[in-house]
């Protein structure tokens, strides 16, 4: 399938237009937020904390009398960061280990997989709050805690990619004429494995949010006075019968976001999916 046909089907799937829609508003908002925003989020008015939403303030006031809308816009830049570099920090490491494992198999495989298979044995949760406890808490550790969590799922991916490909004729063909292995690897192998990788690095930008925000949440990701979505829910919930909105606003922000990539990952599946295309 040509890049025309996949655009002309995209725009066909209701969930890819409905999730590529919300992921560009937030974007446009990430992106403008400065300009956008009715007020610095890190400037506290101890005098208007806690108020409900109004004329003044859209989304209300936290216990610090910021205003959560600022907060919430500032907070999106945060949020589609950490999807973008958790995402990448798993994708780079988990696809070279899958292309390896699939394509040299015997011991290489054996010794990849079962590494793999030892960080998959631990909840993606507790394992990236180990990692996190380690490194300290912080913005930057959360996204790497986040990203080597995922990695084994990248190589899982990748590497039942190669395995499907390595016994095509083409590749054979490619052996037989003296092609190198990186030449195999990089050039022929790889980019018929790209369709999965992309579907589930799109997904994976939403649960890498979720993930994040859950760390955010703990406290062990983006420390105060930061207006990272998971820590403003953690300061909602101590005034969640008072004043609900301090908490309900981050997380519908959250769940857009989420909802985004995954109806967008969705809909690309839908695309890239031959035997999908075929139902």
């Amino acid at each position: 399938m040509n890049s025309l046909e996949a655009l002309k089907d995209m725009r066909q799937s209701v969930s890819a237009i409905t999730g590529l829609g919300l992921i560009c508003i937030l974007v446009l908002i990430a992106l403008f937020g400065p300009w956008i925003a009715p007020a610095d989020p890190l400037i506290p008015s101890p005098l208007i904390r806690l108020q409900g939403p109004s004329i003044d303030h859209l989304f209300g006031t936290d216990s610090l009398g910021r205003d959560i809308l600022s907060r919430v816009i500032y907070g999106t830049r945060i949020s589609l960061m950490i999807g973008v570099i958790s995402v990448g920090i798993s994708i780079i490491p988990g696809t070279i280990l899958g292309l390896f494992a699939g394509y040299f198999g015997k011991r290489v495989d054996s010794v990849i997989m079962r590494c793999m298979d030892m960080l998959l044995a631990f909840p993606a949760i507790l394992l990236a709050i180990f990692i996190t406890a380690i490194l300290e808490p912080s913005l930057t550790n959360t996204m790497v805690a986040v990203g080597i969590v995922y990695i084994p799922h990248y190589a899982r991916i990748v590497r039942a990619s190669v395995l499907s490909l390595k016994g095509q004729l083409f590749v054979q063909a490619i052996e037989h004429l003296g092609g190198s292995h990186r030449r195999i690897i990089f050039r022929h192998i790889l980019p018929n494995c790209l369709p999965p990788i992309i579907v589930y690095a799109t997904l994976g930008m939403g649960t890498a949010v979720l993930q994040a925000a859950a760390l955010g949440f703990l406290g062990l990701g983006a420390q105060p006075p930061s207006p990272e979505w998971g820590a403003m829910l953690s300061e909602g919930r101590q005034y969640i019968q008072l004043a609900p909105h301090v908490a309900a606003f981050p997380g519908a922000a959250i769940l857009l976001l989420v909802l985004g990539f995954n109806l967008f990952g969705d809909g690309l599946r839908d695309v890239l999916d031959p035997s999908l295309r075929s139902q």
